[in-house]
């Protein structure tokens, strides 16, 4: 086999996929190990020193019977919840609490324009999400994780018209590192660690780049007022060949991408969410490199709706919401993106 061959760029699926195991623990545990040294010490200090102090494992499930595993599983994660604060997620940043639901996402984008930017001009129609319809869950106390199938998207413009599955953003795991409830400080700082594998769909579906993405998220409320944000960078750790581009040159165009999202938040007459998301991202190399994009996505949720009850303490909840994404930045990559989100708690 020849030096070519033996390349990442020239890697088969299966091979790329071994490598870029490898490669996320490497990268993803330098980077989140860097980011708590420099960022979180004084944000765990202050959890340290709360009053009462954070809770490190679930208290006792009482009123259940031991042999329930059910409800003492909801009773952990109704303890699990009880020690953050009760904030809605936002529509497009990933709220840095414990969430347990099934959700379902729109998004309806205009990327920018391929003869006066540096967008590719496509029309993407994403049912599902970047995030696609997924389920998000609490398997321990302080720990997160979603799951979901590939969005089903089609595209239309310059480079093409096709439809079919997207990019499968394969999981998402959240570690919550400090938190406390509005009685107690109402703020949170949790980890986050995500992988998206490339399907290869044409006409610009697919990034044709398997990607890993650890994230800090931050959050602190004044009454009804709260702040969330997360900080985050995409390393593409193995890549598919797509029409014109070898794999190698796909994930060397990828860009490393840093994202910057913060979402302020209002919440009036129990239903109401009004919120403003300012969305950042910038390449560092790649394609793009250099540009930076700034989008605003005003928008509101309504929620949380009782429909149900799945214990005899935690109600099944709707809630809905939807919002406008606008570039304020020339040559933008995304022009513009409807966002409409539906979900269920449990």
């Amino acid at each position: 086999m020849t030096k070519a061959e033996t390349s990442r760029g020239n890697l088969n699926p299966i091979q790329a996929r071994g490598r870029a195991l490898k490669s996320m623990i490497a990268c993803g545990s330098g980077c989140l190990v860097a980011g708590l040294a420099l960022v979180l010490a004084p944000g765990y200090a202050h959890a340290q020193s709360a009053n009462p102090p954070m809770l490190v494992k679930a208290p006792p499930a009482d009123g259940y019977q031991p042999g329930d595993p059910i409800q003492s599983w909801l009773a952990m994660v109704s303890a699990s919840q009880a020690a953050q604060p009760s904030w809605m997620t936002p529509l497009v940043t990933v709220t840095p609490r414990l969430e347990q639901e099934f959700r379902f996402d729109f998004y309806d984008q205009q990327n920018g324009s391929a003869t006066n930017g540096q967008g590719n001009g496509q029309h993407l129609v994403n049912y599902g999400g970047p995030g696609g319809a997924r389920v998000e869950f609490i398997p321990a106390y302080n720990w997160e994780v979603i799951l979901a199938p590939p969005p089903y998207v089609t595209a239309s413009g310059p480079k093409g018209s096709a439809e079919g599955w997207g990019d499968w953003p394969a999981f998402l795991v959240k570690y919550r590192l400090a938190s406390a409830n509005a009685q107690n400080g109402d703020y949170i700082v949790t980890a986050f660690f995500q992988m998206s594998d490339p399907l290869g769909t044409p006409a610009k579906i697919s990034n044709n780049v398997l990607t890993a993405q650890p994230t800090l998220a931050f959050g602190k409320g004044w009454g009804d007022f709260d702040i969330q944000m997360t900080v985050s960078q995409q390393y593409p750790v193995g890549g598919l060949a797509s029409p014109g581009n070898t794999a190698s040159v796909n994930m060397t165009n990828y860009g490393d991408p840093i994202l910057w999202n913060t979402t302020f938040q209002y919440h009036f007459m129990e239903y109401f969410w009004p919120e403003l998301e300012v969305n950042y991202e910038y390449w560092p190399n790649g394609e793009h490199q250099g540009l930076s994009q700034v989008l605003l996505t005003p928008g509101i949720i309504f929620g949380r709706f009782k429909i149900g009850m799945d214990s005899p303490t935690r109600p099944i909840n709707l809630i809905v919401g939807a919002g406008y994404q606008f570039a304020v930045t020339p040559t933008p990559v995304v022009q513009n993106n409807l966002v409409a989100t539906v979900r269920v708690t449990f």
